[in-house]
């Protein structure tokens, strides 16, 4: 709690550091100030008293900074993370971006990956990917919304008279996982495509820190009682499979998107012949919208998001369950750690507001958002949406790339007994 009212201290003060800044900004563009869109190296180039000149738009842009961040799944972490994003020759092509990082935490951890989500042939052909190596610890608290309370260890302090705590009931896990996911889609008609792809998730060198089998008190945690049910190996499992993908995207730039949708479903099957412990299905819902709030000031604007995971009951691995920030860029769930909450069923939704702080160059934007999380349990018969996790926050966006809108990201999240600081490039969804 001690970290929690510190974060949430700091996070106030860089929020009135932010709003003690408009009334200068707005002073600038009153006191008629030649106004022109900005980004970090135009203000470098205006400090340094140098001519800003109007260039030939970019047809790529390539970002490699050194990478020092802070999240609850990971704690303090150090390493580099780059974005290319780059357009194709013809008018109409839309901007593609590959997105990679390598990373090294204060909890031993190593995280290597690389996401594509690219546009070739004028848009006709769309490649998506989610490559990793994580060499990874993380706790895991049980399946549900609601857990950990009522879970495994909950029952089990219970039964033995044990006092208990929030943090008690986490269950502390270390595992490599190995991540190969890539789809390939055709365009069908106007912002349409459809595709197939390869998923393959490994998980291997699990090893459950709280579990207990041989003493006389035993501790049985959520990870060895679902795959002892289901039939799991406890140490090492895979699951992999190929699915059909249906995508609508009529984003104007998903590097930054100031208007259009996208929308993708993805259905999975995982059959024993490829690997899979049991023959799974597995559907994933996204959409994302973006509606702009002023003709003047495209950065103003509200945005949405919606994703589901739906599994066959008892099918999938515990470790490869849907789970919250999970996603293809790990962006879901801000104010909780990555995995907090995990089922074989789970829905997210969040919306974003968006607006310029500096109303004349915009190179500095600011965000407010709101989430919500819910999971289901298998075992208790837990629902989705018969509890709710919900997470808010804000943030500040320093524009890097006018041409790509390449912004830089820190934003501070808050949920229950939880919060953390996040870092990136672009934007969350």
């Amino acid at each position: 709690m001690g970290n929690t009212l510190l974060l949430r201290i700091f996070a106030l003060s860089f929020l009135a550091l932010i709003v003690a800044r408009q009334p200068v900004m707005a002073q600038n563009v009153a006191q008629g100030d030649t106004c022109r869109e900005m980004d970090i190296s135009d203000i470098i180039r205006k400090w340094r008293k140098q001519e800003l000149v109007v260039t030939t738009p970019k047809k790529n842009s390539l970002i490699l900074i050194p990478s020092v961040s802070s999240n609850p799944a990971t704690s303090l972490a150090f390493g580099i993370a780059g974005q290319y994003a780059f357009v194709g020759k013809e008018p109409e092509s839309l901007y593609s971006a590959i997105n990679g990082s390598m990373t090294y935490t204060l909890k031993n951890q190593f995280l290597f990956q690389v996401k594509n989500n690219i546009y070739l042939k004028n848009n006709r052909l769309f490649l998506s990917g989610d490559w990793r190596i994580y060499l990874f610890s993380q706790p895991t608290y049980g399946l549900g919304t609601t857990a950990p309370e009522g879970g495994a260890l909950d029952y089990q302090f219970n039964l033995n008279s044990t006092e208990f705590t929030f943090d008690s009931l986490t269950q502390p896990m270390e595992f490599n996982h190995y991540r190969f996911h890539q789809t390939i889609s055709w365009s069908v008609r106007e912002y349409f495509y459809l595709g197939f792809g390869y998923h393959l998730d490994l998980m291997d060198n699990i090893h459950d820190i709280k579990l207990d089998t041989i003493s006389a008190n035993p501790l049985y945690t959520s990870h060895y009682l679902y795959s002892e049910f289901y039939d799991f190996n406890t140490e090492n499992y895979l699951i992999s499979g190929l699915s059909f993908n249906v995508t609508y995207d009529s984003r104007d730039n998903m590097v930054n998107p100031y208007k259009g949708i996208y929308a993708n479903l993805n259905y999975r099957i995982n059959p024993e012949f490829l690997g899979s412990r049991h023959t799974a299905n597995l559907t994933t819902l996204e959409f994302r919208s973006y509606h702009n709030l002023s003709e003047n000031t495209p950065r103003h604007l509200l945005a949405f998001w919606v994703m589901g995971s739906f599994s066959d009951k008892g099918k999938i691995p515990y470790l490869i369950l849907p789970a919250l920030a999970y996603d293809q860029r790990g962006r879901a769930g801000r104010g909780y750690t990555q995995g907090r909450y995990r089922g074989n069923n789970l829905v997210y939704t969040e919306a974003e507001y968006r607006f310029p702080i500096s109303q004349c160059t915009s190179v500095l934007g600011g965000v407010v958002f709101a989430n919500i999380t819910t999971a289901s349990n298998p075992f208790s018969e837990e629902k989705l949406f018969e509890a709710v996790a919900p997470g808010y926050g804000f943030g500040l966006r320093v524009k890097v790339d006018k041409q790509s809108r390449t912004n830089l990201q820190v934003d501070f999240g808050f949920g229950k007994q939880s919060g953390g600081i996040y870092f990136g490039a672009s934007e969350t969804f």
